[in-house]
């Protein structure tokens, strides 16, 4: 999802905030992308990392850090290995979805190859493990290692699950906590215990994190029925056309009718889509409450998160963290 909105933003607020350690984040992020041996590695890092990502997953790294306390240097470690792993996840996705648009520009794999695109994710999954081992925390490491084999667990039971009108809300959950969600709490939860915080608050920053990841993941599949290109960096209805099982789709099956069921069974299940079923998949999912039902659930998710939140001891970094929760979910309001 992008969160270029002209709206306020707290994502601004909280990197302006952060500027002094996320300036020093993309030092090391460039100099651990490079290759000496390899020069299409930084060729194709630079062109995703540097398309106008927000970094955020490492901006809650770092935030999580400094809100209890921490006041080292291995904070930047822990967050370029985050947006490493960030990286490496978009260039595998892009290969295995055959996406050709990423943040509004060509993908990785477009303008290269495959190839390029997966070894240069292997790569950037190796430097990550670098990173994690410079802070010497074994606890940091199990945390983001543990998130990359989630993530990609996350990945392939999407794939079992694609184009399955079986497939229930709750393998659904499954998959985003993988590929979404888990970076998320293990952004928040390595930048914690780092810091040496109170288990505590280890906890409600992992729990944070889960529930900023899950309401973000939401979001972004409802945007993907009633957002634009200009907004998405994506195609509007490319989930559709890929035959993904996401939220609003799972909630329109399960309350289709006969006929509902048929169409859902023929554009999903069989992937003979026509001119129009798009915009026909839309008034489905408007008119049985599929979209309204998917919104409140994402803005359920956003105070959960917001309510772990508030159990750590109040200052500005933590009033920035609830407001970015709150904006994931402001265009849905």
């Amino acid at each position: 999802m992008s969160l270029d909105d002209k709206a306020v933003k707290p994502h601004d607020r909280l990197a302006k905030a952060l500027a002094d350690d996320m300036a020093a984040v993309d030092v090391l992020i460039g100099e651990r992308m490079a290759s000496e041996n390899a020069p299409r590695i930084p060729e194709v890092t630079a062109h995703l990392v540097g398309a106008g990502g927000k970094r955020l997953r490492p901006m809650l790294t770092v935030a999580a850090a400094r809100l209890c306390g921490y006041e080292g240097t291995f904070h930047h470690n822990l967050a370029a290995a985050v947006e490493f792993i960030h990286t490496a996840t978009l260039l595998h996705d892009d290969v295995v979805d055959e996406s050709r648009q990423r943040r509004g520009r060509p993908t990785a794999n477009l303008l290269w190859d495959n190839k390029s695109s997966v070894l240069v994710g292997d790569y950037l999954f190796a430097r990550s493990f670098q990173l994690m081992t410079d802070t010497q925390n074994l606890r940091v490491l199990s945390i983001l290692s543990n998130a990359s084999a989630i993530i990609t667990e996350g990945e392939v039971l999407q794939l079992s699950a694609a184009e399955d009108m079986k497939t229930s809300e709750e393998t659904y959950y499954k998959v985003i906590r993988g590929k979404t969600a888990a970076l998320f709490s293990a952004s928040t939860e390595a930048g914690a215990v780092l810091s040496g915080a109170p288990e505590t608050q280890v906890e409600a920053l992992r729990d944070y994190g889960e529930a900023l990841g899950i309401a973000f993941q939401v979001v972004d599949d409802l945007l993907d029925y009633l957002s634009d290109a200009a907004t998405m960096g994506k195609n509007v209805g490319d989930d559709f056309r890929e035959r993904k099982l996401t939220l609003p789709v799972i909630k329109a099956i399960a309350k289709a009718d006969e006929e509902g069921r048929a169409f859902w069974k023929r554009v999903i299940e069989k992937g003979d889509q026509r001119e129009g079923d798009l915009e026909h998949a839309l008034e489905l999912m408007q008119a049985n409450g599929a979209l309204e039902e998917t919104r409140a659930a994402a803005l359920g998710w956003a105070d959960r998160g917001r309510a772990r939140l508030a159990e750590l001891p109040g200052s500005e970094l933590r009033d920035m963290l609830d407001d970015l929760a709150d904006y994931v979910v402001a265009r849905l309001r």
